[in-house]
């Protein structure tokens, strides 16, 4: 995104020099020559741009305006002409253009993600998300990875994830969540607060590579923290301890494969046809092959393995396990936070 300004200011200061050199022997030529304003801006051009269409000057004075003009104006042009050119053959006008176009696309984006960092993890976090067809937003210091999160429809800003330019950019007022999964805890925490700070009630899910950091995340405004080196140790021991559950957590959490079995949640709005109704009567093993694991009530608390008499509250939110596309159409129909 900075060397994107670098190129417009060049363009710009080009412009402004241009325009100034003309506005400059406008007045030259008016006040020299004893001519009007538009005389003297048709002069002015002329003599920029070396047609020669018009009479020369009779006099020293008009000829030493022509003369500083014609010095000014080819180098300006020259420039000009070289920077246009520089632009085509190193591929910076394809760049500029398709940053506008990219830069279009965010506008029209709404209830997307924003990955903050495009190390392993964020990596990771950008092929699930593309994996269940939701649409995002990157944000990375590193150029070099802008072709590594390469997809289509998806957007890299080249800025650091902090940045409050780099967050309005990435369209942080209409998105859904924000990761922030920069391999440094302490940029983490200034993603979190200036998120925070920018848009009070997003949903912000941050990584600690250090679980005693996960308070200070939480203090910074990050709803959710996850330690990526904890979860690992745990598969690692479950993979020891319990190889079948181990197994079973891979396939459902295989983002981006065919999966038969996968976890998913309905969040029970006052309108859902499950509001009011209990477990057994939202009927949902009957039509969907799809079982109640747990319902979260509205203050986090979980109910595992629920009463099939228990009543379903608006407000709850039922986490469900079945077949993949079972559990995806049921959540695109009653999608939830």
């Amino acid at each position: 995104m900075s060397h994107t300004r670098d190129v417009f200011r060049r363009l710009a200061m080009l412009g402004l020099a241009l325009c100034a050199l003309i506005a400059g022997g406008t007045v030259a030529y008016s006040l020299v020559e004893h001519r009007n304003v538009w005389d003297g801006l048709v002069w002015t051009v002329d003599t920029v741009a070396t047609t020669g269409s018009i009479q020369a000057p009779q006099d020293a004075a008009g000829e030493a305006v022509k003369l500083v003009l014609t010095f000014l104006g080819v180098g300006t042009l020259f420039y000009a002409l070289v920077s246009l050119t520089e632009l085509v053959v190193t591929g910076e006008l394809g760049t500029l253009l398709s940053e506008r176009r990219a830069r279009r696309m965010t506008e029209r984006l709404r209830d997307h993600y924003i990955v903050c960092g495009f190390g392993r993890v964020g990596r990771q976090v950008a092929s699930d998300l593309r994996a269940a067809g939701a649409p995002y937003v990157v944000i990375d210091e590193d150029p070099k990875n802008r072709e590594a999160a390469y997809a289509p429809g998806v957007r890299f800003i080249t800025a650091r994830p902090s940045d409050d330019e780099a967050l309005r950019d990435a369209g942080i007022a209409r998105a859904r969540a924000i990761v922030a999964c920069v391999d440094s805890d302490a940029e983490n925490i200034f993603i979190a607060l200036t998120a925070r700070e920018l848009r009070p009630d997003i949903a912000i899910v941050a990584r600690a590579s250090r679980e005693d950091n996960e308070s200070k995340l939480r203090r910074a405004g990050a709803d959710r923290v996850v330690t990526p080196d904890a979860i690992g140790g745990h598969r690692l021991a479950l993979a020891l301890l319990r190889p079948a559950v181990h197994d079973l957590f891979n396939e459902i959490f295989s983002f981006g494969i065919e999966v038969a079995v996968d976890v998913g949640q309905i969040m029970i709005e006052p309108s859902s046809p499950f509001a009011g109704q209990t477990v057994a009567g939202c009927d949902l093993r009957r039509m969907r092959n799809v079982s109640i694991l747990a319902v979260r009530e509205p203050g986090g608390e979980f109910t595992l393995n629920p009463d099939a008499e228990r009543v379903v509250q608006a407000g709850e939110t039922l986490i469900v396990i079945g077949p993949a596309q079972a559990v995806y159409e049921l959540e695109a129909m009653y999608s939830g936070d």
